[in-house]
């Protein structure tokens, strides 16, 4: 690469964030921080702008703006508030890529601006495709942007294509750690705590995402994920349950063959690949070593347990607004869950019940998405109530 390459980063306070200004920091002489964006976390959007001196920095709640703009003006750092300055600021001349990073919705209509706009993508934010991933593939297409994946299966999965792109796919296979409740029954389920619910086995990540992993959502968002990045239709997706989280994702082709990708748990990975493809940079990261592994374990995923899983194969299938459905009740329920308002099993039944209650569309445009996370999110926060 002969000049740097300019990164806004959105989300930078999250897990994938903070990890990703790792992997800058290490390749100082590759990336350069452009824009750097938070939600809440003031205080370590401060920090991290004094440390990286990024152009522009946005802070989505703006009762915030006040002591950000106080603490950066003296640095001549920009300063912005609110979600639509998050939308607009991606649009910047001075960007060569855009990593998202935030978590839920909130990334859809940033990431539609950074397409619109030209730029490419490292998409960390699974629920943009989850909700709009039909028209978020057209418009890349006719933007001619690229969209590099940070999830570390559909990662896997780029990586095992590399070299590839000619050879069609007879199946994908992504695995799932089986997270902190793997091989439980609906009686045990039925009474853990967010506490335990929280405490994942191999990934450090953050409360919404390591909930979704408990309960196999974080899989079933990442099937949806993978038909829209690689152009596979539903019964190509297989997902198998891999506890040691060494197989990230595996390729099957049309001649029986199979790649996978191997490597630590550890998203550092995956995060420096989306940013620096096709190069791929020296790094410090640990290493695998095979003597510490006696064996690798797969087993199929329990869909009548974990049905979560099962309902994001269901909406795939079914197509139009009904995957932004899941993923909007999805999100209430999660947070439900962490209020301790209803139990870790309820939330499958409330993510069904507000599925079957939301009008399907079955040929949406962007502004039905919109409606359709509105209609979603309150019938889903009635249906909480009422429990």
């Amino acid at each position: 690469m002969s000049k740097k390459k300019r990164v806004a980063l959105l989300g930078s306070t999250g897990s994938i964030g903070k990890q990703t200004l790792e992997v800058i920091a290490q390749h100082e002489d590759r990336f350069e921080v452009e824009v750097l964006t938070a939600q809440n976390n003031v205080d370590l959007l401060i920090e991290q702008s004094l440390a990286f001196m990024p152009n522009a920095v946005v802070i989505a709640n703006e009762n915030h703006y006040p002591k950000l703009k106080a603490a950066l003006d003296p640095h001549f750092i920009k300063v912005y508030a609110g979600e639509a300055a998050l939308a607009q600021v991606v649009e910047m001349d001075s960007i060569d890529i855009v990593l998202t990073a935030l978590v839920g919705y909130s990334g859809l209509l940033p990431t539609i601006s950074a397409i619109n706009a030209g730029k490419q993508i490292a998409l960390a934010n699974k629920e943009t495709l989850v909700v709009a991933g039909e028209l978020i593939t057209k418009l890349a297409q006719e933007k001619a942007v690229n969209i590099y994946p940070v999830d570390s299966e559909h990662s896997a999965i780029f990586q095992c294509l590399v070299g590839e792109f000619h050879n069609p796919i007879e199946k994908l296979i992504l695995t799932a750690s089986g997270g902190p409740f793997r091989g439980k029954d609906k009686a045990y389920l039925a009474h853990v705590t967010k506490e335990q619910a929280l405490k994942h086995p191999n990934w450090d990540m953050g409360a919404k995402i390591t909930i979704d992993s408990a309960s196999l959502m974080n899989k079933g968002l990442e099937v949806i994920e993978a038909k829209w990045l690689f152009g596979v239709s539903t019964e190509q997706i297989e997902v198998v349950v891999h506890p040691q989280s060494i197989i990230h994702s595996l390729v099957q082709f049309r001649d029986g063959s199979m790649k996978a990708q191997l490597g630590l748990p550890d998203m550092r990975i995956p995060i420096q690949f989306a940013l620096s493809y096709p190069d791929r940079f020296e790094s410090d990261f640990p290493r695998f070593d095979f003597s510490e592994y006696a064996s690798l374990d797969f087993e199929a995923p329990d869909l009548k347990t974990f049905k979560n899983l099962q309902l994001a194969f269901d909406v795939l299938e079914k197509g139009g607004n009904s995957p932004c459905v899941l993923n909007a009740a999805n999100e209430i329920a999660v947070a439900a869950f962490l209020r301790d308002e209803i139990g870790f099993l309820e939330m499958s039944d409330v993510i069904a019940e507000t599925i079957g209650r939301v009008d399907f569309v079955s040929k949406p445009a962007l502004e039905d998405f919109i409606e359709t996370d509105k209609k979603a999110r309150i019938i889903t926060e009635e249906i909480i109530k009422h429990k």
